[in-house]
C-alpha cells in the first residue's frame, strides 16, 4: 500500500489500520484452521499436553494464541505501513530546528502528499522568500551606502569651490571689480552645478518610487529631438564634436509625457558628448514603423566592455574607475533614462563594438489606457 496515494496524514493511519486488520484477520483464521488440524493430529496420535486435551485443542489456549499472535501482527503491520511517515516528520523537525537556528540553506525534503508534504513545500518557498528579502534588504543597504558615498564625493568639490571662491573674495578688500566678478561666475556656476547634482537626486528618486505622474500629451518626436540638439549646441562646439540627425520623415507624433522625454534624451546626449567625444561625431537616427518610434543615439568614444553593458544602467554605476571631473556626475543618467522609458511602456538597450556604442530607446506611439495616471 502507497501511503502517498493518500491527500491527508489521517486518511493514511485510517488505511493502515484497515489494511492491517485484513491482513490480520485473515492471517489468523488461516493459523486458526491450521492450528485446529495441527492440533486434531496430535489428539488422534494421543499426544496430551496443557494446550491438548482428549477433545483436541483446549478453547481458552486457543484463544489466548490467537489473540497474542493477532495483537503483536496488527502491531507490526501498522508499523511497517506508517513508520516511513513517522521518519519523515521527524526529518521535518529536524529542519525546523535548524531552520530556527538561523540556516536558510538547508533543503526540506519533499515526500508524498499530505500535510507533511505541503509544509515542506512551504517551509521551502518560505526560506526562498526570506533570503530573497535579505538578498534585497543587502542590496537597498549597499544602495544606501552608494548614495551617501556619491553624492558626497560629487557635492564636496562643487561646494568646496564655492567656499573656497567666496571667502578668498570676501578676504581680498583690495580686488578690482573685474576680478571681482570673475571668481564671484566661477562660484555661481559651481552652485548651479550643486542645483543640477541635486534635481537629478531628487528626480530620480520620485522616478524609482513612481511617485511622478505621466502627464501624456501629443508632440512630435523629431522637433523635440532637434529642439535638444540646439539647446547642446554649446557642449557640441567645445567638444569638438559633429552631429548627424537622421530621419527620413518630419514628424513622428507620439503620446508621451514631454518633459520627462525631453529629459531622456538630453542625458542620452550629454552621456554620448561625456564618454564619445574623441570619437569626434555624434549621430542620432529616428524612425517610425507605424507602432512605436526608435531612436538610436550613436557615439565613437571607447568601446564599452561586453561585461559592462549589464552594469551600464545600474544607479551610481559610471563607466571609467575614476570620478573625473570631465565626467563628472552622481550615475544617474542612464539609471533615470531607463525609468522614463520604462515609465513610457518602452525598451531601451545598448551595443558597444568598434563601430560605435548605440543606445537604442523603442518607444510605443499611443500608451495604453490609464497609463497617465501612474
Amino acid at each position: 500500500m502507497k501511503l502517498k496515494l493518500f491527500k491527508t496524514f489521517q486518511q493514511e493511519v485510517i488505511a493502515a489500520f484497515l489494511g492491517s486488520a485484513v491482513i490480520t484477520v485473515t492471517a489468523e483464521l488461516i493459523f486458526w484452521m491450521i492450528i485446529q488440524e495441527t492440533g486434531e493430529a496430535l489428539r488422534k496420535r494421543g499426544y496430551r499436553s496443557a494446550m491438548i486435551g482428549p477433545d483436541g485443542i483446549r478453547p481458552s489456549s486457543l484463544m489466548i494464541f490467537i489473540a497474542v499472535s493477532g495483537i503483536i501482527l496488527f502491531s507490526l503491520l501498522c508499523y511497517v505501513q506508517i513508520r516511513s511517515r513517522m521518519r519523515y516528520v521527524k526529518s521535518l523537525l529536524t529542519c525546523i530546528e535548524q531552520i530556527a537556528q538561523g540556516d536558510l540553506e538547508i533543503e526540506v525534503p519533499v515526500e508524498g502528499n499530505d500535510e507533511f508534504t505541503r509544509m515542506a513545500k512551504s517551509l521551502n518557498t518560505l526560506q526562498e522568500n526570506i533570503r530573497e528579502i535579505m538578498e534585497r534588504e543587502r542590496i537597498a543597504e549597499h544602495t544606501k551606502n552608494d548614495l551617501v558615498s556619491s553624492v558626497a564625493h560629487d557635492l564636496r568639490t562643487p561646494l568646496t569651490s564655492v567656499i573656497g571662491y567666496l571667502g578668498w573674495v570676501r578676504d581680498q578688500s583690495d580686488l578690482d571689480a573685474a576680478t571681482r566678478q570673475k571668481y564671484i561666475d566661477i562660484a555661481f556656476n559651481k552652485a548651479r552645478s550643486l542645483e543640477k547634482l541635486t534635481n537629478e537626486l531628487f528626480g530620480f528618486v520620485k522616478l524609482e518610487h513612481r511617485e511622478l505622474e505621466l502627464h501624456l500629451g501629443e508632440l512630435n518626436l523629431v522637433q523635440l529631438m532637434e529642439q535638444m540638439l540646439d539647446e547642446s549646441t554649446f557642449s557640441f562646439v567645445q567638444n569638438e564634436l559633429k552631429v548627424q540627425f537622421v530621419c527620413s520623415t518630419p514628424q513622428i507624433m507620439i503620446e508621451a509625457d514631454g518633459d520627462l522625454l525631453a529629459r531622456m534624451f538630453s542625458n542620452l546626449i550629454s552621456n554620448a558628448v561625456k564618454y564619445g567625444k574623441e570619437g569626434k561625431l555624434l549621430r542620432i537616427e529616428m524612425e517610425s514603423d507605424g507602432r512605436s518610434a526608435v531612436t538610436r543615439v550613436i557615439n565613437y568614444g571607447h568601446v564599452i566592455p561586453r561585461e559592462e553593458l549589464e552594469l551600464i544602467f545600474r544607479k551610481f554605476y559610471r563607466i571609467e574607475q575614476s570620478r573625473s571631473q570631465d565626467t563628472g556626475g552622481t550615475g544617474l543618467g542612464l539609471a533615470i533614462v531607463q525609468q522614463i522609458v520604462q515609465l513610457h511602456s518602452g525598451t531601451i538597450k545598448v551595443n558597444s563594438d568598434l563601430r560605435g556604442t548605440v543606445f537604442e530607446v523603442t518607444l510605443p506611439l499611443r500608451q495604453e489606457e490609464g497609463q497617465g495616471e501612474k
